[in-house]
């Protein structure tokens, strides 16, 4: 029979250790990727379109449609 004072289901103490270790580095981790990531936001958009008069002028100063052809059809996407 066991005791009223039985201590078998008491954790052990170097379980608990490693449970805090593992949870103190992967804290450690996540903080140090969101100091390293802090702010990066990357746009595709062309550089210098940010000082055109309008969407018609930023867009025919575009290298990737000069070739587009006929200006008679535009067409945004927003």
């Amino acid at each position: 029979m066991s005791s009223p004072n039985d201590t078998s289901l008491s954790p052990n103490p170097a379980v608990i250790a490693a449970v805090a270790l593992v949870l103190v580095c992967l804290l450690f981790i996540m903080l140090r990727y969101l100091y390293r990531h802090k702010g990066t936001y990357h746009t595709n958009e062309a550089k210098g379109t940010e000082f055109a008069e309008s969407a018609d002028a930023a867009l025919q100063s575009d290298p990737a449609l000069q070739d587009a052809g006929d200006n008679s059809k535009k067409e945004y996407f927003i």
